[in-house]
């Protein structure tokens, strides 16, 4: 899949170089979630049928972000992972749109006609709630209106399970009060954080339980403070392991910002500077203080031996 960045409006050299009949799915699709899947999916498959390349268009950074919207407390798929999930469902070319306070201001009219129609789009692919232009003017009955003749615009229905839709938000607030089953059913596979083995304390080591402990390479929602059950990616190996989200207590009075620690299971290398992917499969328990050292020892003996059975 090859990522090409684009900002509004599109130089002539960009638009000489992509402008070809292609079906585009377009969105924030902050997740890549079910219903994210089967847009991208729909696009996917019409381009397929027509012979002609499959793309999504996104944004970056997140427009919330952009506009300071209060609720914005990072991505559940940054734009890293973001293209991994974006390659494994088939898309050929990601266009990343520069999201800024100039863009935001730009009317769906200008936008159809600075951004898409230079592409020459074939079809354009929206979710049933797709919003775009200057305050969100627009919607999916707008960019058919505005395409005319010149694009096709197929609106992909909400995708369901339970009878409720599948959404970000939803999956956000799960992921944050510690409902993990949740998250991971929505997502159709396991949240993933991503980050960097950094110095810690070593206190972990000096208990017989050494941890990575990662530095997040990108702004991740955060999920509940915990323990949790986790397959970890080095070097093209999942490793089992258990990790810890928070603040430990047991050591610190009144840190705020979490730390990221992960066990690896019968693993035993010097890992700093290494970038892992950590798969977060099972939420085992909150984070609480111990009174004691040993009481902190047995508990983590616990917790390891329960994530071992989960894994498995």
């Amino acid at each position: 899949m090859k990522t090409v960045n684009l900002s509004y409006p599109l130089s002539q050299d960009i638009a000489r170089e992509y402008a070809h009949p292609q079906v585009v799915a377009i969105g924030q699709f902050d997740g890549v979630h079910l219903g994210h899947a089967s847009v991208i999916s729909s696009a996917v498959r019409q381009a397929r049928q027509a012979g002609v390349p499959a793309a999504v268009m996104t944004f970056h950074p997140h427009p919330k972000d952009v506009m300071k919207k209060g609720d914005y407390d990072g991505n559940l798929t940054p734009l890293h992972e973001k293209q991994l999930l974006l390659q494994e469902l088939g898309v050929e070319t990601l266009y990343v749109v520069e999201f800024n306070d100039a863009f935001s201001h730009v009317s769906p009219f200008n936008f159809v006609e600075g951004m898409l129609f230079p592409l020459q789009i074939h079809t354009a692919v929206v979710g049933f709630d797709f919003r775009f232009g200057h305050k969100g003017e627009g919607n999916a009955d707008m960019l058919r209106e505005l395409g005319q003749t010149k694009m096709l615009v197929e609106t992909i229905p909400p995708f369901l399970l339970g009878g409720e839709k599948v959404s970000s938000s939803v999956i956000r607030q799960a992921l944050q009060s510690g409902d993990l089953v949740q998250v991971n059913h929505l997502l159709g596979r396991n949240y993933r954080l991503r980050g960097t083995v950094i110095d810690g304390d070593k206190r972990g080591r000096t208990i017989g339980f050494p941890t990575a402990n990662l530095s997040l390479t990108d702004r991740f929602v955060v999920p509940a403070k915990g323990v949790y059950a986790v397959m970890t990616l080095y070097q093209g190996n999942w490793i089992p392991g258990v990790m810890n989200v928070g603040v430990k207590p047991t050591f610190n009075e009144g840190k705020i910002a979490p730390s990221y620690e992960v066990h690896l299971f019968d693993f035993d290398e010097e890992i700093y500077g290494e970038i892992l992917t950590v798969e977060l499969v099972h939420y085992i328990r909150d984070e609480r203080k111990f009174n004691s050292i040993p009481e902190l020892v047995a508990q983590i003996t616990a917790d390891a031996e329960q994530a071992k059975k989960l894994l498995q």
